[in-house]
């Protein structure tokens, strides 16, 4: 009987340090997708409004009526929204508007880099605005001639801001903003 016991013993041992042996089961952390993204293709947009400009074919151009256009990038999950307003004697609340617009990501922002601009030659003069940090919008411009075209742009994702996730597509697209931006002409 004594060795029956020792015999069950054994077998819960061995049995015991087989399972126990096992590596500790640890969750994965969340990882985020490594994206490469096609070179940029530029293409001259012209319609029959105040500007034109250049965009990336990546996008495509999405007239909104009154010479306001969306730019959708369906493989980015993002679009950029060009909003178009004539100046008439308005501009100081155009350019409070715009600037109103980019600050309401304040909250949610680790911080918010303004770069002027101005292209002398072509009449265009503004603002782009880098937004850091968890915003609803990572990229913002307006250009304005001062005296009849004001022209905001943003970019939004289609889903809920993760800075470290669509960092690289809001890259991509920043870059696209600024193509834009510096291809503008007033007409």
């Amino acid at each position: 009987m004594l060795n029956k016991y020792f015999t069950f013993l054994s077998f819960i041992a061995v049995t015991t340090s087989i399972i126990g042996c096992k590596d500790d089961v640890l969750p994965k952390p969340k990882a985020y997708l490594s994206l490469d993204y096609p070179k940029p293709n530029y293409s001259n947009f012209d319609k029959t409004c105040g500007y034109t400009f250049q965009y990336n074919t990546l996008g495509k151009v999405v007239d909104k009526g009154n010479c306001n256009f969306d730019i959708d990038y369906p493989k980015l999950k993002a679009t950029v929204y060009l909003n178009y307003k004539p100046v008439n004697n308005n501009l100081k609340e155009l350019l409070r508007d715009a600037q109103k617009l980019t600050y309401e990501h304040v909250i949610k922002a680790d911080g918010i880099s303004e770069q002027p601009y101005a292209n002398k030659e072509r009449k265009a003069y503004g603002m782009f605005y880098e937004v850091g940090g968890n915003a609803a919008s990572q990229s913002q411009f307006y250009l304005t001639d001062s005296t009849k075209h004001f022209l905001v742009g943003s970019v939004y994702f289609y889903a809920k801001p993760n800075y470290d996730s669509i960092l690289p597509a809001a890259d991509y697209i920043k870059n696209d903003l600024r193509i834009l931006m510096e291809s503008l002409k007033w007409k």
